[in-house]
């Protein structure tokens, strides 16, 4: 499978392609914002490294969401425009989802994760996995004084660019993951997987944990 994922959603942006089951080209930048100015030059970069053509790829994954409005409306008009040039299956992955996987090899014995994202407001979001990436709650947005009451019981593993914040509350029941951004690279083999294995994709829709202020042209876009 020759598998081109990326993501503009969230403090980072980053690009890869995946070719039978190998990372053969990459590119992260942690950025605040400016995303949608990186993101199709990114791709092109690591489309040409890879020495392949968008209509030699067999799909798209791409980040939905939660993170910022403008970023995630970027990568979903991407993955939009390139699905619909090349006639490409596309698959959509939660920010919880893509900052959860890789983060899945650091568990310890007895311990849940928890993915935290900023929302940049006084809530954060949040959802929790076990060691097979199923969830064991909903996704959430919660003031970080109501969070520790609403995680899993008994030790916890913290990914994702709220994390700190939460750790600090918590103290030694909790536990940094190195995963904070969502990294294409590091989030493709599960889209990869989710393909082969025949499982119901997500919509290439913007997944907001709170509606947005404004729904601009380019979201209407997308939703049309």
């Amino acid at each position: 499978m020759k598998l081109l994922a990326f993501d503009a959603a969230s403090t980072a942006c980053s690009a890869a392609v995946l070719v039978d089951d190998r990372i053969v080209a990459e590119r992260f930048e942690i950025m605040a914002r400016g995303q949608a100015e990186v993101l199709m030059p990114m791709i092109a970069d690591v489309m040409a490294q890879a020495h392949l053509e968008v209509s030699a790829l067999d799909a798209l994954a791409v980040t939905i969401g939660p993170g910022a409005f403008t970023g995630m409306r970027i990568g979903l008009a991407a993955a939009h425009g390139l699905a619909l040039a090349s006639s490409l299956a596309c698959v959509g992955l939660t920010t919880f989802e893509a900052v959860a996987y890789p983060a899945v090899a650091e568990l310890r014995a007895g311990e849940s994760l928890v993915t935290v994202i900023e929302s940049k407001r006084a809530e954060l979001f949040l959802q929790a996995f076990d060691g097979a990436l199923n969830p064991l709650s909903e996704p959430l947005a919660e003031s970080i004084e109501r969070i520790s009451v609403l995680l899993p019981a008994g030790p916890l593993l913290l990914a994702g660019d709220g994390a700190a914040r939460v750790q600090e509350t918590l103290g030694a029941r909790a536990r940094l993951s190195s995963s904070l951004s969502p990294r294409a690279a590091a989030f493709a083999p599960l889209a990869a997987r989710r393909i082969a294995a025949g499982t119901l994709l997500l919509p290439l829709r913007p997944f907001y944990m709170r509606p947005p202020d404004a729904k601009p042209m380019l979201e209407q876009a997308i939703d049309g």
